[in-house]
């Protein structure tokens, strides 16, 4: 029987997954986790790939013989390279503050709408297309050949070859929404450097090759998945019909609708709606919502203190807490998000959460009434209407989180696979390898193994309402 392993590494943890077909379901097992540490040194915040990449490695020792290796992880943050891809200083981590101003600075050379209409991304300060600029008039981005995204900088270390995937390539903001070949007249428009960009993009399911021999865990090959952990996650989504949102829910929250082709209206643009690549051709039409990282931060202010200390303190708060906008800017960065969050309670005329309990529920509350903001978004560009709101990742564990998305949205919300990314990821490969014979067949599978958790709508009691009297001018369609 063919097992695949599963690199999936998040932006708070990595993990090493094998994953085998059993009958009409995948069974999973988690062979290795380990912990994601940014470090911060005097020029900004990085990402520590090495470690990264040494705990893949212990994770896949711990695997043994498998048939298959994935790769997926978080998008935009790449390793720029020279023309024997060798890295060229330290990868940047997303919330590092040197892309300050450089949305500015792109706009003022190719304007937005022009940006939106080729490659339909969201603008945020963590893509990659921003991250270049701020890279402007350094050695790195001068003497740069390559261009590696995450997945594709451990495919290449894993196996000696380069392959930009498409689904993380989208994330960049500089690939063609429609063609899902770079964008290059955006590229020297933008003043980037040509060479990075020479090659087009893979698709899911492309094999890069065989383990190099001195990592010694054998000759599998190495596939291509969908490389951004949101795009697998979605792959692993057991949708049933064309009337359901998925709902991506971790360090970020990803709320969207699959479709059969971007949508790159001027009122998609309005809403700052991206079109990122999906498995099989397909688009995801979603929006980057702050999420459990707001959870994250505040525990990290407050330790000793778990996640399930925080869910039950939540749980136990007054229902009329304060509410706030997720997205605001100034929750970005690390640093004190209770003070943060206390501070824009007050600017909107709210007392700030009172203890733990509210800060946790009030956090809950503002991201369940900010998904409603999305999904009427989404409905309102792509004419579908939803029926069903499918949560995926390590949100779908928060009863209180799902109950509340459930209230506010007025639908069902069917809580689960918890590890939908590394599912994902193993379902592509069996695809690739021929085990699955096509893209229906993959989506059957996935729902076989999912055992979602079912949450009913209830009163939502207004607090949709208060989120809108109290939050920004944002559009509601």
């Amino acid at each position: 029987m063919p097992e695949y392993a599963a690199i999936d590494l998040g932006a708070e943890s990595g993990r090493v997954v094998v994953g085998r077909l059993e009958g009409e379901r995948v069974e999973l097992e988690l062979v290795h986790r380990f912990h994601n540490r940014p470090v911060r040194l005097p020029d900004g915040i990085h990402w520590n790939l090495m470690s990264l990449f040494a705990e893949s490695l212990t994770g896949l020792g711990f695997a043994g013989r498998v048939d298959g290796i994935g790769i997926d992880a978080w998008g935009v943050d790449y390793a720029l390279l020279d023309g024997s891809d060798r890295v060229l200083g330290l990868p940047f981590h997303y919330r590092d503050t040197r892309t300050r101003g450089m949305i500015e600075r792109a706009h003022a050379r190719v304007p937005r709408e022009e940006l939106y209409a080729v490659a339909g991304i969201q603008t945020i300060a963590i893509n990659t297309v921003f991250q270049l600029l701020a890279d402007e008039g350094t050695p790195a981005l001068a003497a740069a050949q390559r261009i590696a995204l995450v997945p594709d900088l451990f495919g290449l270390w894993l196996t000696g070859v380069l392959a930009n995937e498409s689904t993380v390539a989208s994330t960049t903001g500089l690939l063609d929404a429609r063609t899902a070949t770079w964008a290059r007249d955006l590229v020297a428009r933008l003043g980037l450097p040509a060479a990075p960009f020479a090659g087009d993009p893979v698709e899911p399911g492309v094999v890069l090759g065989p383990v190099l021999a001195h990592h010694e865990l054998g000759e599998a090959p190495v596939h291509t998945v969908a490389g951004h952990d949101t795009a697998s996650a979605f792959a692993a989504a057991p949708i049933e019909g064309a009337n359901a949102a998925v709902l991506s829910s971790g360090t970020w929250s990803l709320l969207g609708l699959e479709l059969d082709e971007p949508v790159l209206t001027a009122q998609a643009a309005a809403f700052n709606l991206t079109n990122e690549r999906g498995i099989e051709g397909t688009v995801r039409l979603l929006r980057n919502v702050m999420g459990l990282w707001l959870v994250q931060e505040c525990r990290r202010q407050w330790e000793p203190c778990t996640y399930e200390d925080l869910t039950r303190l939540a749980e136990r708060a007054r229902a009329d807490v304060p509410l706030f906008d997720p997205d605001d800017e100034r929750f970005l960065a690390p640093g004190d998000m209770p003070a943060r969050i206390a501070a824009a309670c007050r600017a909107t005329g709210q007392e700030p959460p009172a203890d733990r309990g509210e800060f946790a529920r009030s956090i809950l509350a503002s991201l369940a009434c900010k998904y409603r903001v999305v999904l009427e978004q989404l409905k309102a560009v792509s004419g579908r209407e939803v029926d069903v709101v499918h949560v995926i990742g390590g949100g779908a564990r928060n009863a209180l989180l799902c109950q509340l998305t459930a209230d506010v949205l007025g639908v069902p919300v069917l809580a689960g696979p918890v590890e939908a990314t590394a599912l994902g990821n193993v379902l592509v490969q069996a695809r690739a390898t021929g085990e699955l014979g096509s893209f229906a067949d993959l989506r059957a599978i996935a729902a076989a193994s999912a055992e979602p958790v079912a949450y009913e709508p209830r009163d939502g009691a207004g607090i949709f309402e208060r989120f809108v009297e109290r939050t920004s001018s944002e559009p509601v369609a």
